[in-house]
């Protein structure tokens, strides 16, 4: 869009790209079961992210298809399920807590706000410069962050710190999501680690650890309950992950010097 954007107090007439925002539906069997504002692009891979993350299958073979829909208001995701799974999710429903990016609602009781973590596997590690390496190169494989300057990554990173996937939204969750469901389809995507371009929440360590992930890096800080998931459940987390800087907080044996 043209914009008017000053600068050292220069006024300079301009084009500006924009990260778009859009409403979209996740509909399992016919039934509407979320709508997250997403960025529209990769709608597959969040779809099938979103299911594995959400523990609403335990595999990408219960889906049995999945057709994207356009319309004047926004997307949907219609999402078939094997019937065993849709019905385990109907059950689910009636108890359904409502998440939203930085809290949850229709919570009745503690125990229902956090999930518990899966436990991980041991079997991947990944040495410090690699990392470094990795971060250096970060914002040149952003390619929506560098043109728009308003969304978020997940990355895949293999073991010797090559950028293997990137995937972006406007948010951070959906990012991540979106790369669950790209590691699901791709077997080049099992060893290594996942680096995201935000503070680690506690929900970024559920969605890891929900697909056996080992090592998540984080460019920002992790919160305190991220911290003791990501111990309870075996993960290696790592924040602060910038050129030359980075501070590990969980199983740091999987971190070589």
């Amino acid at each position: 869009m043209e914009i008017i954007k000053y600068e050292n107090g220069i006024k300079t007439e301009c084009v500006d790209f924009i990260a778009e925002e859009v409403p979209v539906a996740l509909i399992y069997n016919g039934v509407s079961h979320a709508v997250m504002m997403a960025t529209p692009s990769e709608l597959k891979s969040f779809a099938i992210g979103f299911s594995l993350s959400e523990r609403i299958i335990n595999d990408i073979k219960e889906i049995k298809y999945i057709e994207i829909i356009n319309n004047k208001v926004g997307v949907e995701v219609h999402i078939e399920l094997q019937m065993r799974r849709f019905m385990a999710l109907k059950e689910r429903r009636r108890n359904m807590v409502g998440r939203t990016g930085c809290g949850l609602c229709g919570v009745e009781h503690l125990k229902q706000a956090i999930k518990p973590v899966s436990l991980v596997l041991d079997t991947s590690n990944i040495n410090l410069s690699v990392i470094n390496q990795a971060v250096k190169s970060l914002y040149d494989s952003q390619i929506l962050a560098r043109t728009t300057g308003c969304t978020h990554a997940a990355v895949w990173l293999n073991t010797v710190g090559e950028v293997k996937a990137v995937y972006e939204d406007v948010g951070r969750h959906i990012a991540m999501d979106k790369l669950i469901g790209a590691r699901a389809q791709n077997n080049d995507l099992q060893q290594g680690a996942i680096l995201i371009t935000s503070r680690a929440s506690y929900e970024i360590v559920q969605k890891a650890t929900s697909v056996g992930v080992e090592i998540l890096l984080a460019v920002s800080a992790p919160t305190a309950l991220a911290i003791k998931l990501a111990d309870d459940s075996g993960l290696t987390l790592v924040g602060f992950c910038r050129e030359g800087r980075a501070v590990i907080y969980t199983h740091k044996h999987r971190i070589l010097t």
